[in-house]
């Protein structure tokens, strides 16, 4: 299938490593041009190089840089057509309620207010061209809470439900709004969950359906259908991938 992807211009956050760099690596793959952020210039610079690509360092903590970044992009590589927002997780807490209102904030603007904020600098572009894909990482938190998660399951539900209306606001400018809600997939961050991969893996033998953790390549894959062209009628959607963990309908 062409994915009408070639020639495109791609901007993926938190895309140095894990989730973020396997969908750098698959929309490099159908023909895109990819930028790339980080908070680090020598792990950016690394993952550009290895899809061909193109590193910007941008901490998506900074609000105010969200509008910088999209305009360095559209310099270098043109118009962006595809934004990816991925963001870091964070910390887990074994009670809910011990957390700080500065945990709280620092969450809130970390999972919801910056990825909104690089939609608000890019959307207008890509509404006036009548061509866009917006394209959101969650977690599979957002249907089942994961117990410790309380920061993220709040925050990413928050975020899921502002993509949902928002798609319904731009779906007839040819832009569409999803994100994806990954499970257990092999990525530094689980393994320090677990302790290491193979123990996530053990685990994952006796919960998760297929069996098995999830991979990057697999989370790329189904990015890059979300974000390519036969994809047009695809809108508002939250897309689970995590190998029939959750038990809800």
């Amino acid at each position: 299938m062409d994915l009408g992807l070639e020639g495109r211009t791609a901007l993926v956050t938190g895309a140095s490593r894990g989730i973020g760099l396997g969908i750098a690596r698959a929309l490099a793959a159908e023909g895109a041009s990819v930028a790339l952020s980080s908070r680090t210039r020598e792990s950016i610079d690394a993952a550009a190089a290895e899809v061909g690509g193109r590193g910007y360092v941008h901490d998506t903590k900074d609000l105010d840089a969200a509008p910088r970044l999209v305009e360095q992009v559209e310099d270098d590589l043109g118009p962006i057509d595809v934004l990816v927002t991925n963001t870091g997780g964070p910390p887990p807490s074994p009670d809910s309620l011990d957390l700080t209102r500065e945990q709280w904030e620092a969450a809130y603007r970390e999972l919801v207010l910056s990825p909104l904020a690089l939609i608000t600098a890019a959307i207008g572009g890509m509404r006036e061209r009548g061509f866009g894909r917006i394209l959101g990482i969650t977690s599979s938190s957002v249907v089942e809470p994961i117990p410790g998660l309380m920061l993220s399951t709040a925050h990413r539900g928050g975020l899921t439900a502002a993509f949902k209306q928002l798609s319904r606001e731009v779906a007839r400018d040819g832009v569409t709004v999803n994100s994806i809600q990954p499970g257990r997939i092999a990525t530094d961050r689980l393994k320090q969950t677990y302790g290491s991969l193979e123990a996530a893996q053990e685990a994952a033998a006796g919960q998760v359906p297929s069996g098995r953790l999830g991979t990057v390549e697999e989370i790329g894959a189904a990015a890059a259908f979300l974000c390519s062209e036969p994809a047009s009628y695809v809108t508002g959607v939250a897309l689970l991938v995590d190998g029939g963990l959750t038990r809800s309908v």
